[in-house]
């Protein structure tokens, strides 16, 4: 276990200036944790650059309760272990606002800590239904659940009329998560399924995977986890001739898969939220960030920019910053955010969040096809 975290403490105004240890009397901390390092630090990239958005542009606009917003980031690489050594830092810290984590392997056992300890925290990116299903108080997310985003996968899937559908995934809690709901959101469909089996994160050669691909005679194939293992498989299943569809859900709607699996990430289907960066109302705002040189069209930077967001104006709404207080304004109000209208209900997830399925292609673009 990692007994030491990498912390950078940033007051955001209009440029991100690092700061020493001591703060300020007038400043809300704003945690923000998740992978910076790792294997799926791009995804981190993507909260970073949303949070640090939100915390500059809010700032800009006088703060909050006349406070300015503190970001203090952390690295918890996406690991469980990693995460819980995160959260007692923000403890120790006296953070009482977290942003993160990104990955719900990470969310679940930090969210344990931030629930005893009085902190609030939302999560722009982790999906698993676990994590609100234990009716925790200071838990909100800015993204949809597992338990919707499968059965999108699932009945598109089915739409098409497969022959034999193999579901692998990753073992941890997200990609056997929304693998789980794809495979019995299929099963009520009457779909085939051929396989329902597992990889390990991090493994590079999937040969034995391809081959028992094409032995099961599969027409599609779903992956849940996140894009550095499907990025091989496509590649791999790709050079060995098999002729089969893939799908995966938000984890591998990521460019670098197409540095990994080259032309055979064409074709690629994937659940993603819908493209918040296209909607007119968010022009300004993605302006903004091009401006700063940052791409604001990943899946998680918008809803990382509204977890900020709507700790701000929960805070404003409950005229404290005594995290109960903003959960209560929270769960009470409606809030009008760049994904959109946000309402919770008392888990603490959105009352209603859209998945849409994307064809993906080689140089990185994706078309909707739903």
């Amino acid at each position: 276990m990692r007994t030491s975290v990498k912390k950078l403490v940033t007051a955001v105004s209009t440029s991100v200036a690092l700061m020493g240890a001591g703060h300020a009397a007038a400043e809300i901390q704003i945690g923000i944790a998740g992978p910076m390092t790792g294997p799926v630090a791009q995804y981190g990239d993507m909260q970073f650059s949303g949070a640090r958005m939100a915390i500059e542009q809010i700032n800009a606009n006088g703060g909050v309760m006349g406070e300015e917003l503190v970001a203090v980031e952390y690295d918890d690489v996406c690991d469980p272990k990693q995460a819980v050594t995160v959260a007692n830092s923000l403890v120790n810290d006296g953070v009482r606002f977290v942003i993160g984590h990104l990955c719900s392997s990470s969310t679940q056992p930090a969210s344990d800590i931030y629930e005893d300890e009085g902190i609030l925290m939302v999560t722009p990116a982790s999906t698993s239904p676990e994590i609100t299903e234990r009716g925790y108080e200071l838990v909100f997310r800015t993204i949809g659940l597992d338990s919707m985003q499968g059965p999108v996968a699932a009945r598109y899937i089915a739409s098409q009329s497969p022959e034999r559908v193999a579901i692998v995934h990753d073992k941890q809690q997200y990609g056997e998560g929304i693998a789980t709901a794809v495979r019995d959101t299929l099963k009520d469909a009457g779909v085939e399924i051929a396989m329902f089996e597992g990889i390990t994160a991090g493994d590079k050669d999937f040969s034995s995977l391809v081959t028992k691909l094409k032995q099961a005679d599969v027409d599609y194939v779903y992956y849940g986890g996140y894009h550095p293992e499907l990025g091989l498989i496509l590649r791999q299943a790709d050079s060995a001739g098999l002729d089969a569809r893939f799908m995966g859900p938000e984890g591998v709607g990521n460019k670098d898969i197409n540095t990994i699996a080259g032309e055979a990430a064409e074709g690629l289907l994937v659940t993603l939220p819908p493209a918040f960066d296209q909607k007119a109302e968010n022009q300004a705002l993605v302006k903004a960030f091009e401006d700063k040189g940052e791409d604001p069209s990943g899946p998680f930077v918008l809803t990382s920019y509204t977890a900020v967001q709507l700790v701000a104006e929960g805070i404003e709404a409950a005229g404290s910053t005594d995290p109960f207080d903003v959960a209560a304004a929270l769960r009470e109000g409606t809030f009008q955010t760049p994904i959109g209208t946000v309402e919770y209900d008392q888990a603490g997830d959105m009352k209603s969040f859209e998945f849409v399925v994307y064809e993906w292609h080689s140089d990185g673009s994706k078309t909707p096809v739903n």
